[in-house]
């Protein structure tokens, strides 16, 4: 039975990731459909390692290895993934620590920290109350406007907790970096998060402004832990630039009502954890 889950896991796992990653739709179906092929076969490895650890080695089996096997195969799984966990977190938090170094300033009534370098950057870095990151270089350069117009842009990520969330989601990332897609996923997921900023940001300021101050940051140097920053000028490989500029001068599409009902899918990753209490 044991050996079984194990496999019924992988299998469902590898199989989902081979279904094709559409690019069509509006951006937040796009964002709910990469989002649940990213997250469901980390998410049911997980559960299907805890499953087994629950049941533990003893059980009737064909053959009395196959108890001992997936046990210890489960237990190394989780002790990778907290191990992972805890790694991410200290070089995050070393990052945090780092920025927490840089003169604090106030900037149009949001506090920052400036950056010595005269390459124009911006970022939210942290966790779930990220540091205001500008470099000198972006203060030299850029005119109020759209100074304003990438400030806002930022404060989306603020907003919507992308720091924090992308450090689970960086996490999960490397724990299922075997599994077909992965990456394609996470620039996927990337992109439809500067998307969604980008969006946010054209409700208060002029989108033109923001398709400049974007064409403007493409050179910013990549700094800290991906897991833990989000910034203006990130997800920006030529074909992905094209298209947030190109979703900047389009009409903007209209605001769906959010649907609770559509993430019960993830209910099934705890499908494993069902057959415990029938473990014997």
């Amino acid at each position: 039975m044991h050996l079984t889950l194990l496999f019924f896991g992988l299998s469902c796992a590898w199989g989902l990731r081979l279904l094709t990653l559409r690019p069509d739709g509006t951006c937040q179906e796009r964002w709910q459909r990469s989002l649940g092929l990213f997250l469901f076969p980390p998410l049911l490895m997980l559960m299907t390692a805890i499953a087994l650890v629950c049941m533990g080695p003893q059980g009737q089996m064909v053959r009395w290895w196959e108890g001992w096997l997936s046990y210890w195969l489960a237990v190394g799984f989780l002790a990778f993934a907290g191990i992972l966990a805890l790694k991410l977190t200290v070089e995050g938090l070393r990052s945090l620590q780092r920025v927490r170094t840089y003169p604090q300033m106030q900037l149009r009534g949001r506090c920052s920290r400036l950056l010595a370098t005269p390459i124009p950057f911006i970022a939210q870095v942290g966790f779930w109350h990220p540091e205001l990151v500008v470099s000198q270089g972006l203060l030299d350069t850029f005119g109020t406007e759209h100074l304003e117009a990438v400030l806002t842009h930022e404060q989306a990520h603020a907003h919507y907790r992308d720091t924090f969330c992308f450090f689970w989601l960086g996490w999960l990332r490397r724990l299922s970096v075997w599994l077909p897609q992965t990456e394609a996923l996470w620039q996927e997921l990337l992109l439809l998060r500067e998307r969604r900023a980008d969006r946010w940001a054209a409700q208060t300021v002029d989108t033109l402004l923001l398709a400049e101050s974007l064409l403007q940051m493409v050179s910013a140097p990549e700094l800290y832990a991906e897991t833990i920053w989000a910034a203006f000028s990130s997800a920006t490989p030529r074909n992905r630039l094209e298209e947030r500029i190109e979703a900047l001068l389009t009409p903007q599409e209209a605001a769906q009502p959010s649907n609770a009902w559509i993430w019960t899918w993830l209910l099934f990753v705890f499908l494993p954890l069902l057959t415990v209490p029938f473990h014997y």
